[in-house]
């Protein structure tokens, strides 16, 4: 069975290159945000497993995701997806919970490699 996927990106093309990388088997269970107050949306009233997440977004950006998912006690696996990649940045997200990081765009076998690293496919 497939987990449940949100993606989040207030990039049109960027939500669409994530989708393109993931196993094809998973692309019916997807759910797509375009930005941080729909996220935290989704995910309080669903049951998301894996979420990719931007950080650079207006209004509640995935910082703000990234607490909100700590302060509503979210139990879901963050792949954080930007631009943003200075090192304070990456440690920042990863003590908020995040997996992982990877550099936009995502490339399809690093995202791949990821996934499979924390064994989720």
């Amino acid at each position: 069975m497939s987990p449940s996927v949100l993606i989040c990106d207030d990039s049109n093309m960027a939500r669409k290159q994530v989708l393109r990388s993931l196993p094809q088997e998973w692309k019916d269970s997807v759910q797509i945000a375009c930005n941080g107050a729909e996220a935290l949306t989704i995910l309080r009233d669903n049951s998301i497993e894996i979420l990719f997440l931007d950080l650079t977004m207006p209004g509640i950006d995935g910082i703000g995701v990234l607490q909100g998912i700590q302060k509503l006690n979210l139990d879901c696996s963050v792949f954080v997806i930007s631009a943003d990649i200075q090192p304070e940045m990456q440690s920042k997200v990863k003590a908020l919970g995040a997996k992982e990081f990877m550099r936009k765009p995502v490339q399809s076998d690093a995202l791949l490699n990821n996934l499979q690293q924390h064994g989720l496919i």
